[in-house]
């Protein structure tokens, strides 16, 4: 009886990923993704619609200058899952299993303790951040960013295991968890800042009741339901060979997260000149903007899937293919969704503000920023692939470039005279850039990999065991 598609194996996911066709493969890889993109673009449009109409305009300032804050140490968890994509697909694309789910292992607990020791610098972090801004906004500035360091662990916990089903070429198991996350924020967000009019606290109260269920969940699907993906912690311990590769690789992602993350803050401090009423529309303008951004991105995802696998087991020219084809469809993408925002922004910001003023800000920024998409869509198509190869010092590269060199120093070269609006301009200015450049690098790359195969890990055993499970199943035989 032929499977079911949410019941297939992490083997039959392999050999569909290595032998099947390359443009149905990666449809079917990205289709979870794109409706896990929609869904994560739908969280933060629903806090702002709450936050916005409810809160009021203070409050949502206050929120929308904590976010790249948040951003900012949320982003370690992102680069940690970047290379825990690349390590894992390689693994499976050789067919060693075991390996995979002693590394998935290995970066789990790693991922829940690095959050653990964050949560107490965030909270600390709140006091000068809070004196940084104008008098009206110090206070939820600081309520918000020392209670928000409690979430901090379980988002952890949530980026990794994306990262490891992304990597076993299972994406859909993504997306059920977080499409549960978003209903819970909403119920949460009703009880707690429209009915109980919690404000700030009320804000943090529905993310971390939301996150900490989802990632209770996570741990159940990882540890406790029983499957061929199955992890155990018993007789855990650090396996300090596998950390170490795992921070050769993870440290230039880390630090892509971060810097990326550093730089939006700076250019909020640009933005915050501007008072409340900027901070406010060029907020609703990101929430509005992330569905187009996040839908032609997330065929980079299924690209660093398909790039590790196919790397692992040897076939470079499938690999590069899957980079090829994925950038025509984030450019198609891309430009349906321009297509769409551009008639439709200004009959949807009026759902998130009546402040006029505010409205004006969004309309404007939004005008600007849905452009972007077609250089922000190949650029993260093509970092995809440079981490499925294990080169995770590119995309640091591309993403200092595109945030530090053309949109921070195009904005300061530029505020004098565009004041404001040079922060949405360079937004359009430095994406595009980015994508010349990750297609000339993409252009000039070879395509084999840079992650070593040895395993500290290994024992006779266990190799007989990694040389069983590899052997290649056919698709058709797997029914």
């Amino acid at each position: 009886m032929k499977l079911n598609f949410l019941n297939q194996s992490t083997e039959y996911r392999r050999n569909m990923i290595l032998n099947g066709n390359t443009l149905k493969t990666l449809l079917f890889l990205s289709v979870p993704t794109l409706m896990l993109s929609l869904v994560q673009c739908l969280m933060p449009l629903s806090d702002s619609f709450f936050i916005n109409n409810v809160a009021g305009t203070y409050v949502a300032g206050a929120v929308a200058y904590c976010q790249p804050v948040i951003n900012l140490m949320v982003a370690l968890s992102q680069g940690l899952g970047v290379a825990t994509m690349a390590m894992i697909g390689q693994m499976n694309g050789r067919g060693d299993f075991k390996g995979a789910r002693h590394l998935s292992t290995q970066i789990f607990v790693l991922g829940f303790c690095i959050g653990l020791c964050l949560a107490p610098i965030l909270a600390i972090l709140s006091i000068p951040l809070g004196n940084s801004v104008d008098a009206t906004l110090t206070d939820n500035v600081t309520k918000y960013i020392a209670l928000y360091a409690v979430v901090l662990p379980f988002q952890f916990l949530i980026a990794i295991f994306n990262a490891i089903k992304n990597a076993t070429g299972k994406p859909e198991s993504t997306f059920t968890p977080m499409a549960i996350m978003l209903v819970l924020k909403i119920i949460f967000s009703l009880i707690f800042i429209v009915w109980l009019r919690l404000e700030v606290f009320g804000c943090v109260l529905a993310s971390f009741c939301a996150t900490f269920l989802v990632a209770c969940w996570m741990f159940y699907v990882l540890f406790v339901h029983k499957g061929d993906d199955q992890l155990t912690l018993k007789g855990f311990r650090f396996d300090f060979g596998i950390l170490k590769e795992l921070i050769r690789l993870g440290v230039p992602s880390m630090l892509n997260s971060v810097m990326l993350s550093l730089g939006f803050l700076l250019i909020n401090f640009e933005v915050r000149e501007y008072g409340a009423v900027a901070l406010t529309g060029q907020s609703i303008a990101n929430s509005i903007s992330q569905i187009c951004f996040n839908l032609p991105s997330a065929f980079g995802s299924a690209v660093t899937t398909m790039v590790s696998m196919n790397i692992g087991a040897g076939f470079s020219q499938k690999a590069k293919k899957s980079c090829t084809t994925a950038t025509i469809l984030s450019i198609v993408t891309a430009v349906i969704m321009i297509a769409i925002m551009v008639p439709l922004a200004p009959y949807i910001t009026v759902f998130f503000t009546k402040d006029p003023q505010v409205m004006e800000m969004a309309n404007k920024a939004l005008s600007i920023y849905v452009y972007a998409v077609i250089g922000f869509g190949i650029c993260m198509v093509q970092q995809g692939a440079f981490i499925g190869l294990g080169r995770t010092k590119i995309p640091l590269i591309a993403g200092i470039l595109r945030i530090w060199l053309f949109r921070y120093l195009f904005i300061l070269c530029t505020e004098s005279f565009l004041g404001v609006y040079s922060v949405f301009w360079g937004n359009l200015f430095s994406n595009c850039m980015a994508a010349v450049v990750t297609t000339i690098l993409i252009l000039r790359t070879k395509w084999v990999s840079v992650i070593p195969q040895s395993k500290s890990f290994k024992k006779e055993e266990t190799e007989q065991e990694l040389s069983e499970e590899s052997e290649p199943v056919p698709v058709s035989e797997k029914k």
